[in-house]
């Protein structure tokens, strides 16, 4: 029988800016230049937004070819290389980019050291659409490396110039291992002024590190696909908590909060708020009373919206919520 009397909410969760930039791209989009508005790849990684998005219009596709001519593309949060790139101002679609700004930091910064002759270290997952994008700056020069077996077989065409770059959706402590044992191979490599890693991926998984140890379950709201909700739910199962990761409500077992009292909560950057209130509505469900919010750090980064999506007479479309 389910012993669950308290959820604990982690602070923050849940959107951050670039997702929330991107699926208003896509939106203001369709409200601007009417169905269909095709993105390429999913424009976040979670289910419910994208099937939202199919409902008011979008989309998704994953080879140019399936864009017919002169129609309105745009590019996911997790950016894309410059030969997709290239492709598509050769086919003449009307673009929009909704690379996450921080994504394009990492872009830039990739291209002006290239320049200076550079060859890159990236910390990654290969497959994962974002390390496709950055590793698709350069025509060659780029190494993935995944976990710190990978730093020992890594072999680049010089050493006088290396730099390193990561995903922004990796686990910071597994980064961070990586980056160790690539400065302790390579101890001239250059690392970015700042990491890598997103604030907003930084935050909640810092968030989690507070949680674990106050419940006795948590789960983390957030779809497969999703790089940082993984990395959520591993972090909180290394801290020693059970957890398990839930694209909906529906995926919840009762069985899992058998003789559990505390349950945390939280939600990857690109799963929206009304996914967490039907799985708190669930465990409410299975006799929690009360719920409350961690303290936490408040997010007030926005990042502002490509040129040419500004709606006439409208501040805001039907956003998402």
């Amino acid at each position: 029988m389910s012993a669950v009397n308290e959820i604990i909410l982690a602070e923050p969760r849940g959107f951050c800016a670039g997702v929330d930039r991107a699926i208003e791209i896509v939106e203001r989009a369709i409200a601007k230049f009417g169905a269909p508005i095709y993105v390429r790849h999913e424009i976040v990684h979670n289910t419910y937004v994208v099937n939202e998005l199919k409902a008011k219009g979008a989309i998704f596709i994953e080879e140019l070819d399936e864009v017919p001519p002169g129609a309105t593309l745009v590019f996911s949060a997790h950016g894309v290389s410059k030969a997709v790139e290239a492709e598509a101002r050769a086919r003449g679609f009307s673009i929009f980019d909704a690379t996450c700004p921080l994504v394009t930091k990492v872009h830039v910064e990739v291209a002006k050291l290239a320049r200076e002759g550079f060859e890159f270290i990236m910390i990654g997952h290969k497959g994962h659409p974002e390390v496709e994008g950055t590793m698709g700056q350069l025509s060659s020069g780029i190494h993935l490396v995944e976990d710190v077996k990978d730093v020992a077989r890594v072999q680049p065409g010089q050493t006088e110039k290396l730099a390193v770059v990561t995903q922004t959706t990796l686990s910071v402590d597994d980064a961070a291992d990586i980056a160790a044992a690539v400065r302790a191979r390579f101890p001239s490599v250059r690392e970015p002024k700042q990491q890598d890693i997103c604030y907003a991926t930084q935050n909640r998984q810092d968030a989690v590190k507070v949680l674990s140890p106050q419940v006795d379950i948590v789960i983390v709201v957030g779809s497969p696909t999703s790089s940082n909700s993984n990395r959520l739910r591993e972090l909180a199962q290394r801290l020693g908590t059970e957890s398990y990761m839930v694209d909906s409500a529906d995926e919840l077992k009762a069985q899992w909060f058998e003789g559990k009292t505390r349950v945390g909560l939280t939600a990857g950057a690109s799963a929206p708020e009304v996914l967490v209130k039907e799985v708190i509505e669930r465990i409410r469900a299975l006799g929690a009373v009360s719920v409350r919010k961690m303290s936490g750090i408040e997010e007030t980064i926005k990042f502002p919206l490509p040129k040419g999506l500004k709606l006439e007479g409208q501040k805001h479309p039907g956003h998402i919520s």
